[in-house]
């Protein structure tokens, strides 16, 4: 449980931060710096939803998908956010190639509704425990 509560406050850390550059005008800059909080935001929500569904839920995941799957069937996440989530982990993927104008725009476009499917994921998390 000590694990979750690290994994859970991190993200949370994480999550803040990315809130606070999507409050930013656009800037090209602005926009780099968003999509950089978004890699390791989603990194870190993923990385403790893996450790709740382990330690709550008693289901082993290993890997982003499959671990929002999961959420899904454990009710942290609704159908049409299961949908939203596994494009943002798709999305998250192609943050490599965000030198690319069209996919930093295309990627920058969407944070405000990952953002919302991170939130409730953990809020969903932090009220079982």
């Amino acid at each position: 449980m000590n694990l979750l509560r690290k994994k859970l406050g991190d993200s949370k850390k994480a999550f803040k931060t990315f809130e606070e550059i999507l409050e930013e005008p656009y800037s090209v800059i602005a926009r780099d710096a968003a999509i950089q909080r978004f890699e390791y935001t989603v990194e870190a929500v993923w990385k403790c939803l893996q450790v709740y569904l382990t330690e709550k839920e008693g289901i082993e995941c290993y890997s982003p998908k499959s671990c929002l799957r999961d959420a899904r069937a454990v009710g942290l996440l609704g159908e049409e956010e299961l949908v939203t989530a596994l494009e943002m982990i798709d999305d998250r993927n192609l943050t490599a190639h965000t030198y690319h104008q069209e996919v930093a725009e295309k990627i920058y476009k969407k944070l405000g509704t990952y953002s919302k499917v991170m939130e409730k994921l953990l809020e969903g998390m932090e009220a079982k425990l």
